[in-house]
């Protein structure tokens, strides 16, 4: 199987970022390139990101398989043992942002987010996952929010981003599952990573409570911090940046 031979364990570690030309993801990239990783694929809707020859760019649309399955097809050769899916919108270009009520569900809207929180970084695992080693620790991490959680649900609205990440969640529970079954060591989950200073979240920054802000190369350092301490006993489930499981 891809992932399980020719694999000098001595060697530097690999990783991959999906959305490497994001707030977070770039920091991630940046704080994989201090820790020693090499190569860093660094993958971008433009295909731009860090330079430096630490980083291997390339480009993927989460809405386009084929071009996801060029990007797993590029990695084959030299596997990541991380990979990141540092991807994720909550207001549309067209500056669609989350309903606040039911009367401002829109079906088209509603697909888009659907297509790029959800179903794009499951597309991403379908051809990430089955290059993951099967005799060491591995780690598949997409970045969920805490607002996906059913039961942690007291407000209500945002009725497209809180279902694609809900729906995000379920199905890393059920890739760690699947996963678990063959790759012993492998560890699936979500990440929260807080309220980030960054496009996604400029929108929605004012009145925030001071210190509530994280700038994105904290957030980046907090998350791979967290996902250090993870065993594979934690795959299925969701973590925030301080390494706390968030209910499902």
């Amino acid at each position: 199987m891809p992932g399980d031979e020719g694999k000098d364990t001595n060697a530097r570690p690999v990783a991959a970022v999906f959305g490497a030309s994001g707030g977070i993801g770039r920091s991630l990239c940046e704080v994989l390139a201090e820790r020693g990783c090499h190569p860093i694929y660094a993958g971008s809707r433009r295909g731009v990101g860090p330079d430096g020859p630490d980083f291997r760019r390339f480009a993927f649309d989460l809405t386009d398989e084929g071009s996801i399955q060029n990007a797993a097809a590029m990695m084959r050769d030299d596997p990541p043992d991380l990979v990141i899916v540092a991807t994720g919108v909550l207001t549309l270009e067209d500056g669609t942002g989350p309903e606040r009520t039911l009367k401002r569900l829109d079906a088209g809207a509603m697909a888009q987010v659907l297509a790029l929180n959800t179903i794009g970084p499951a597309l991403i695992a379908k051809h990430i996952l089955p290059l993951m080693p099967r005799d060491r620790r591995f780690v598949f991490a997409a970045l969920s929010a805490r607002v996906g959680s059913i039961s942690d649900n007291g407000l209500g609205g945002w009725h497209s981003y809180r279902a694609s990440k809900a729906a995000l969640n379920m199905l890393l529970k059920n890739f760690a599952l699947e996963m678990g079954r063959t790759h012993a060591e492998g560890i699936v989950v979500g990440l929260h990573p807080g309220t980030v200073d960054s496009a996604l979240s400029q929108p929605f920054q004012k009145g925030l409570p001071e210190g509530q802000l994280t700038q994105p190369m904290q957030a980046a350092t907090n998350l791979l911090r967290v996902l250090d301490a993870l065993s594979p006993k934690d795959s299925g489930k969701v973590f925030d940046f301080a390494g706390v499981q968030v209910p499902a």
